[in-house]
């Protein structure tokens, strides 16, 4: 069984010259037991497509079943077997961790073990204090944790690691693992991708509602064996860099005296470091293998930044994904 299936997904809001299409023609599927990364830069339709999936906006064409059931007419039995961690969930000031965690029990009609998801999450020493005082980090936590609750097949993660600080990211990968060898599928959207090539086994890139690619990471980076990327540190940037001209050069970031150019195939790279050294002083060469970064890039055409802020702040004409729902 799948745990996500979407076949000619497609969403428009408006009508007329003024309508916008957030989402077309979308062929997605989520294999049970896998981690899937759905990335996408701000507008992609990443939120659009949760959205729908978790039956709070309609399709305007298409259809999608998760876990097997039909996001429209059986939304109930998704959200049951579904967690949900949305970017930027609140949590309730005057509620402890406990008293979330029982909410949930009682939304969903489920039984949880609190105190084993409040340890798994690391704030088993905060289950009885109200939330209300809680860092951006707890909140996270809490946040995943309320997700846990049920033991649900499906996970769906909107910027997991946001808040969080190094030593929270790592036992957030961890916990997404232990997940995925369990059963459970794992669909989360991060902007950090290093999160996202560290547990995926698969990734879809969006780009403007559509399906730029689907497929594991090594197999992106197979089709792609040519790109690589390299990073120039100069005394200063000129006026004019002149990579425009140069055959083969995709992509130019500039980030003060950091020159970071994407090229086609590493032969491009003496013509890039050439170029630029002809019109400053460059003073350190990193050349770097095939990233996700670099595909990111190369299959939308935006640089990774361009994707901070997750799903819920997609600007893709959809509504941000509902921040009070537990499931």
């Amino acid at each position: 069984m799948t745990a996500i299936q979407t076949d000619g997904l497609t969403k428009r809001f408006g009508s007329g010259e003024s309508g916008v299409l957030a989402l077309n023609d979308l062929d997605l599927t989520v294999e049970e037991g896998e981690v899937f990364g759905f990335l996408g830069p701000n507008g992609a339709g990443k939120s659009t497509t949760i959205n729908i999936l978790l039956n709070f906006i309609d399709p305007t064409d298409g259809n999608a079943t998760v876990l097997g059931h039909d996001v429209r007419s059986e939304s109930k039995q998704i959200r049951q077997r579904t967690g949900v961690l949305p970017e930027g969930a609140e949590v309730f000031e005057r509620l402890t961790p406990r008293e979330h965690i029982a909410w949930v029990e009682d939304a969903k009609g489920i039984q949880a073990d609190t105190d084993a998801i409040l340890e798994t999450v690391g704030i088993a020493d905060a289950a009885d204090r109200k939330a209300g005082g809680f860092s951006k980090g707890m909140q996270q936590r809490l946040g995943l944790g309320m997700a846990l609750a049920g033991d649900p097949d499906l996970l769906i993660l909107d910027e997991p690691s946001s808040g969080l600080d190094p030593t929270g990211m790592k036992e957030m990968r961890q916990i997404i693992r232990e997940q995925a060898e369990s059963g459970t599928s794992v669909f989360f959207s991060s902007h950090i991708l290093s999160e996202v090539e560290a547990v995926c086994d698969r990734v879809a890139i969006l780009s403007g509602g559509e399906l730029a690619i689907q497929d594991t990471i090594e197999n992106l980076r197979d089709q792609n064996e040519g790109v690589c990327t390299i990073d120039l540190e100069v005394e200063s940037v000129p006026d004019s860099l002149g990579l425009g001209d140069v055959a083969g050069v995709k992509n130019i970031a500039v980030n003060d005296d950091e020159i970071t150019v994407t090229c086609e195939s590493p032969t491009v790279k003496v013509d890039v470091v050439r170029t630029v050294d002809e019109r400053t002083a460059v003073t350190d060469i990193v050349s770097e293998d095939t990233s996700l970064e670099t595909l990111f890039e190369r299959y939308t055409g935006a640089s990774a930044e361009t994707a901070d802020g997750g799903s819920s702040a997609d600007g893709d004409g959809g509504e941000a994904v509902e921040a009070e729902v537990p499931a």
